[in-house]
């Protein structure tokens, strides 16, 4: 990948991206903008100017209108514009509009047909590309639809972690899934990755808690939805904030140093850094010793005609597991995700050795 997209530069401060979820009228567009650059004066506009819906009959945004309200308020307030496009209809539109900057909304994200339509009227363009992370938790899906733009010569790329939909009850209208997030910087670490905190909210009394959590992550900046009068929105109000209200939230953030180069701690930090390695290699060893077992019970499975899988011994490891969690203060989904893998590495291996076994057999009659 490219460096550092030229619009978002590594040492700059954090990106501020705050409007309305819709674009509404001119007179909203105007208010908002002024209250946020009297704020902000480096903030750049967002407004949605068509704004997909679950059901039809809702709000759907204004279309053109929207685009002419974003791109006039932008200018007498003095702020960058960016808004979603869903469609190479869209993306003609906003690029006549004069609109700076254009995101990749989630549900288009998850459809590698048309961001390749998107890629493709982009094409010879300097226009900034966000993309937004698919609905469903698929890492490899979020990247292939930034390359897809990047493979058509677009280098002002950043991606937007906007949560991901859940079917369990998480207290959020999208589960934040923090760890794509840091699959995707371990992948990609020089793409810049903005948190759009409404979206993962739902609810304004959430939007400080992840937007902290986003700066101690030391993500590039904030995308939050902000409206001259939240309670009047004519969507997504439960998650929109006013101007004041979003000074207060940014104003309040802890910004942490960058490494503890820049601290005292240096020293405590390398002792510890080094305890933790030891403590990693004795877990790797552990590992082998286990993956060693496992394969003399495979060859006893394989001896009696006992199948791979055993779900009440799984069962019962698991609950042990879980148990001593709960009782040494552990995160019960945590140690869960870690035995469930190895316990998947385990039926693997094992049955790798049924099938070698079997095919050896078929070669020997």
């Amino acid at each position: 990948m490219q460096s550092k997209s030229q619009w978002l530069k590594a040492d700059a401060d954090k990106v501020l991206i705050a409007g309305p979820c819709s674009a509404e009228s001119a007179k909203q567009m105007l208010d908002t903008a002024h209250g946020i650059a009297a704020r902000f004066p480096k903030a750049i506009l967002r407004a949605g100017s068509w704004k997909p819906r679950t059901r039809p009959g809702n709000f759907e945004g204004s279309g053109v209108d929207g685009l002419k309200w974003l791109k006039e308020a932008g200018k007498e307030a003095g702020l960058k514009t960016a808004t979603e496009v869903a469609t190479p209809q869209h993306v003609e539109a906003a690029l006549k509009a004069g609109i700076d900057i254009f995101w990749i909304g989630a549900r288009t994200t998850g459809n590698p047909f048309l961001v390749q339509e998107l890629a493709e009227s982009l094409r010879g363009t300097r226009m900034p590309v966000l993309v937004k992370n698919p609905l469903h938790p698929d890492l490899q899906l979020w990247i292939g639809g930034i390359e897809r733009f990047q493979r058509l010569g677009i280098e002002n790329i950043a991606a937007i972690h906007r949560g991901f939909h859940a079917y369990e009850n998480s207290g959020y209208r999208n589960v934040p899934r923090w760890q794509l997030v840091h699959a995707l910087k371990s992948i990609h670490p020089e793409l810049p990755v903005i948190c759009d905190i409404s979206h993962i909210a739902g609810s304004t009394s959430h939007l400080r808690a992840i937007a902290q959590q986003a700066y101690d992550l030391d993500l590039e900046g904030l995308m939050i939805e902000t409206h001259a009068d939240p309670a009047n929105a004519l969507s997504d109000s439960d998650q929109q904030v006013d101007p004041e209200t979003l000074f207060r939230i940014v104003n309040g953030l802890t910004q942490r140093v960058r490494s503890f180069d820049e601290t005292d701690a240096i020293d405590q930090v390398g002792e510890l850094r080094s305890r933790i390695d030891k403590l990693d290699l004795q877990l790797l060893d552990i590992l082998v010793k286990r993956v060693e077992l496992i394969s003399e019970l495979g060859d006893l499975k394989r001896a009696n005609n006992v199948s791979v899988l055993q779900l009440e011994r799984w069962k019962e490891i698991i609950d042990n597991c879980m148990a001593i969690a709960r009782t040494n203060g552990l995160n019960e989904e945590f140690v869960r995700n870690v035995f469930l893998q190895i316990h998947d590495e385990a039926i693997r291996l094992q049955a790798k050795m049924l099938q070698e076994f079997a095919e050896k057999g078929d070669q020997n009659p």
